[in-house]
């Protein structure tokens, strides 16, 4: 039997929402995926763009979920984009915190003054999520950014992922101070490199591979500091938004859960008009992906999806309706 995918990497990197969690539940599987990487010597880090919370917070939650976890293993956006002040800005400079207490703990701890107001004359104003987030904040944010202020975010996530649906993200916040200021920020969560890379310093690794549910974010945001990544079909995004992807937002692997990472990695063979995986082969026919069987497995079915998406990349502009036929994937 082939090695585990995980293998080829010294550590593994986590997106939460969607991938570990899903609201206050653990994602099937994901307690028991990591216990046994950790067992077997993988480095393992929470990379998350939710910056509304404190890392010890995440901490708490996670073990309370049974996943292992350590402060060392959790990096926030809120961690990143301080990082981001600190390069840019002189120490002790007054910055608007348009967040939470723990953005505007991570601020304080880079060296800025937090400050709460316009008024108060801030050279930076830093957004992030906040479920208490108020309109006459939003309007502040604006009012800072209108006088001269440097505008910075921790994420643009449009929607989070919880054990309910979908409900709005920072980047909904966000963007109402964008359309106000016809501005863009300086952002720091995924797919902006900043978080990543502040993970891999804080690890000291360069050969991981990223696991995330969202093409966007995570899948994005790892194309663009050169690493792999793992797809997995437990939060926000599905076969339909594979198929969708440019190369920008393709990732390495796919998988069902991150328990993936405990198999062999898929290998997928495109030879002109047919793409092979495992037992499964899709065809090029007169501009239309067809399939040779539907699998009535899981497995089965991811397999058949790798093949599908492969030669859909290989070959822009034909269809793959075939993929609603794998009803065992989201």
């Amino acid at each position: 039997m082939s090695a585990p995918l995980v293998e080829a990497y010294e550590a593994a990197l986590f997106d939460l929402d969607g991938v570990v969690y899903l609201g206050p539940a653990p994602v099937e599987g994901a307690p028991e995926g990591i216990q046994e990487l950790k067992r077997r010597g993988t480095q393992v880090g929470f990379v998350t763009n939710n910056a509304a919370r404190r890392p010890q917070v995440v901490v708490d939650q996670l073990v309370g979920l049974g996943v292992p976890a350590e402060l060392s293993d959790v990096v926030t956006s809120a961690q990143a984009g301080a990082r981001m002040l600190a390069e840019q800005l002189p120490r002790g400079s007054k910055v608007l915190v348009v967040g939470t207490e723990a953005l505007a703990a991570e601020v304080e701890q880079a060296g800025m003054v937090p400050v709460s107001t316009s008024e108060e004359e801030p050279v930076a104003v830093i957004q992030g999520y906040d479920p208490q987030m108020t309109w006459p904040r939003i309007d502040d944010a604006c009012v800072a950014l209108q006088r001269g202020a440097t505008w910075f975010a921790t994420n643009t996530d449009s929607t989070r992922p919880t054990d309910k649906g979908l409900v709005p993200g920072a980047g909904a916040q966000i963007a109402a101070v964008g359309y106000t200021v016809k501005v863009s920020p300086q952002v720091a969560g995924k797919p902006f490199p900043p978080l990543l890379q502040e993970t891999m310093r804080r690890m000291g690794t360069e050969q991981a591979v990223f696991v995330g549910d969202r093409i966007d974010t995570d899948i994005m945001g790892a194309v663009a500091v050169g690493m792999d990544s793992l797809f997995v079909f437990t939060g926000a995004h599905g076969k339909h938004d594979l198929l969708q992807a440019g190369p920008e937002g393709r990732p390495t692997h796919i998988g069902y859960d991150l328990r993936a990472l405990l198999q062999p990695a898929r290998t997928v063979e495109v030879q002109a008009q047919v793409a092979r995986c495992g037992d499964q082969e899709a065809r090029l026919d007169q501009g239309a992906v067809q399939l040779a069987a539907i699998p009535s497995d899981r497995e089965g079915q991811l397999d058949a999806l790798w093949a599908v998406l492969n030669l859909v990349w290989a070959n822009p502009g034909v269809t793959a309706e075939v993929v609603d036929q794998l009803s065992e994937l989201p």
